[in-house]
């Protein structure tokens, strides 16, 4: 198992509240049974790590080392064979839902996150996530936009320090908003600034911020906010963004696009886990 899970996984197994029939686990049969993970659905395949990990946290040894290495990350459909590997029945019935659960919701935001970057790439624009994640699944979801070719925006508010528009209202404007990060004396965190309108914008130019989040702009704003930009600025643009409108931002001089149904409402898909026993084979 890899240890980095360990925590989660006492806990996702604590909420299962498996152990507090103990005679139930214990007297499930160990026979040997094949496991085949059937793709139902076209998908890129995401969380193997997570998935293999709660079987050997069951006691499995070793497990699905091959085939992360050649699934993890994947583009499938349902063409494609299923699965294989082998685990005593009472390890693989125990864990069967706790992994798929895992398993198919990070090929869930690696799914989507892939339909964005594909699209998002011949623009050499990036695709990033929110802090909108599911609580406790942060670290699962943020894993699963990687795998589908997006990059990560941040783990918590202190990893980059973003002014946004509660910050503005409460310090009174961006200028004083700034002086107070300023402070905070993060000599290698850059400042982020979330702007509404191309005032501003502007203002952030004047104050010498270089990395500015465009939020709500529609194409046309984002095309003036273009004009203003200047070599040492980054623009990312947030708000309202999905597959459908996706192209009309796809404009050069855009450097990222923050997107949160990427974690919040991921395109399902479909993935299954049966098994047999192994002397029936």
């Amino acid at each position: 198992m890899k240890m980095q899970f360990r925590k989660d996984l006492e806990h996702f197994f604590a909420e299962d509240d498996l152990f507090r029939n103990h005679f139930y686990f214990s007297s499930l049969p160990a026979d040997e049974v094949e496991c085949h993970l059937y793709i139902k659905s076209p998908m890129v395949l995401a969380g193997l790590p997570y998935f293999f990990s709660v079987f050997e946290f069951l006691g499995a040894k070793n497990l699905g080392e091959e085939i992360i290495e050649n699934f993890e990350g994947k583009k499938l459909d349902q063409s494609q064979k299923p699965i294989t590997f082998s685990l005593p029945f009472n390890i693989a019935l125990t864990g069967e839902r706790l992994a798929l659960n895992l398993l198919t919701h990070a090929t869930s935001v690696a799914t989507t996150t892939y339909e964005f970057s594909s699209k998002a790439k011949e623009f050499n624009i990036s695709i990033l996530d929110t802090r909108k994640t599911t609580p406790g699944l942060k670290s699962l979801e943020k894993y699963a936009v990687l795998q589908g070719g997006g990059c990560n925006h941040r783990f918590g508010q202190t990893d980059v320090w973003m002014i946004k528009d509660n910050h503005k209202d409460f310090f009174g404007g961006v200028e004083k908003a700034l002086e107070f990060f300023e402070h905070q004396r993060g000599f290698y965190k850059p400042v982020v600034l979330e702007v509404h309108n191309l005032e501003e914008l502007n203002q952030a130019k004047d104050l010498g911020i270089s990395h500015v989040m465009l939020d709500n702009f529609d194409p046309e704003m984002i095309k003036n906010a273009i004009d203003i930009k200047t070599d040492k600025m980054t623009y990312e643009i947030s708000g309202g963004i999905n597959l459908d409108n996706l192209e009309k931002y796809l404009l050069n001089g855009v450097d990222a696009i923050s997107v949160g149904t990427l974690t919040q409402n991921p395109i399902k898909v479909d993935l299954s886990l049966k098994m047999r026993r192994a002397d029936e084979l």
